[in-house]
Formats: structure tokens, C-alpha cells, sequence
């Protein structure tokens, strides 16, 4: 087999284990918000370090993916849709590209030190998410709130309450893992210290 072929075949099976795993961890939340949005125990991790591994651009196509997944899980959040604008403005803001930037997770892959080039990935993915549920939050669900500070403090808040636990679980325990295990070699090998 042509080591092409091998090595997007590699590619294309990981993702998939990773987007299982993701999805499994989206699953089980420590809290969830009635309109949407929960703290899970680090679902986002599988799919950042498939970004980390492969590359921004293989991560945005695998972060796609799983937001489509987490839309056909939260389907109830289109049935707040007033209009077909608002029902675009969703999916494409509250899933697509919101899960999409968790490519960003590949930035900082070729800083020395993996666990800060991973960790810095991640902050940047998820202020890029956070700002992509905050648009919906001053458009789409702005009737939760009164008055134009109202919309931007609700949106704000509403978002930042499961973001910003989310960010810090993800950061910890892929600081954590990035410390052990060396995510640029292809079989996972433990991390070697250069002194």
C-alpha cells in the first residue's frame, strides 16, 4: 500500500475514533442550559487534538463534522428558529463553524514545548466558538433579553457560563496529556524530555 494512501487512512480512522469519543464525552454533562449548551467532562478535547496531530485544515473539516453531529443531537434548538434566516444563522453559528474552529487546535503545533503550543490552541478555539454562540445570542435568541445592553450582557453570560468551564477542563487535561504523550508521532509515543 502506498504510504499516501497508509497514512490518510490513518488520518480518516483516528478521526473517526475521536469523533466517536467526542460525541460519547458531549454525552455526559455536568450541567446543561435549557436553550442549549452544557459542561461536559472535556468533549471537545478528541476532536483539538486531531487538529493538533493532523493540521488546521484536517481539524476544521473534523470540527465540521462533529458540529453537525451535535446538531442532529440538539435538534431541538432549531425549533427556535422564528424564520429561515434565524434556522441558517443556528446551524451554521451555533454547530458548523462553531465546532469548526476547534481546528485552530493545530496553531501552535510547531512550538517546541507541545503542552503550550496545545494549550494556546485551545484558548484561541474557544474564544473563536464562544463569539460564534455569542452572535447567535445577540441575533437568534435576543428575545431572551431586553433592550440592546440586555441582548449582549444575556449572550455574554448565557454563553459564558458553559464556555469558560469548558475552556479550562479542555486546557487542563490537554496540558496534561500533552506532557506525557508525543501527539506529532504517529504512534503516540511517550514524550521524551530534552534537557
Amino acid at each position: 500500500m502506498n504510504q499516501t494512501k497508509k497514512k490518510r487512512g490513518l488520518m480518516i480512522a483516528e478521526s473517526a475514533i475521536m469523533l466517536a469519543l467526542g460525541t460519547a464525552l458531549s454525552l455526559v454533562t455536568f450541567f446543561h442550559l435549557p436553550a442549549g449548551g452544557s459542561v461536559t467532562p472535556f468533549s471537545m478535547l478528541p476532536v483539538l487534538i486531531i487538529a493538533y496531530r493532523y493540521g488546521m485544515k484536517w481539524g476544521f473539516g473534523v470540527g465540521a463534522i462533529y458540529g453537525l453531529i451535535q446538531m442532529v443531537l440538539g435538534m431541538s434548538a432549531l425549533s427556535y428558529a422564528t424564520n429561515a434566516v434565524a434556522a441558517i444563522c443556528i446551524i451554521l453559528f451555533d454547530y458548523v463553524v462553531a465546532f469548526g474552529v476547534l481546528g485552530f487546535g493545530g496553531l501552535f503545533r510547531k512550538l517546541n514545548n507541545q503542552a503550550v503550543g496545545f494549550s494556546l490552541g485551545v484558548i484561541i478555539a474557544c474564544v473563536l466558538r464562544f463569539l460564534c454562540h455569542f452572535i447567535t445570542g445577540i441575533t437568534v435568541w435576543a428575545d431572551y433579553a431586553e433592550g440592546v445592553w440586555g441582548v449582549v450582557i444575556y449572550s455574554l453570560t448565557y454563553n459564558g457560563s458553559y464556555m469558560l468551564p469548558e475552556l479550562v477542563i479542555t486546557t487542563a487535561v490537554g496540558a496534561l496529556l500533552m506532557s506525557f504523550l508525543d501527539f506529532k508521532d504517529e504512534k503516540l509515543k511517550p514524550l521524551r524530555k530534552t534537557k
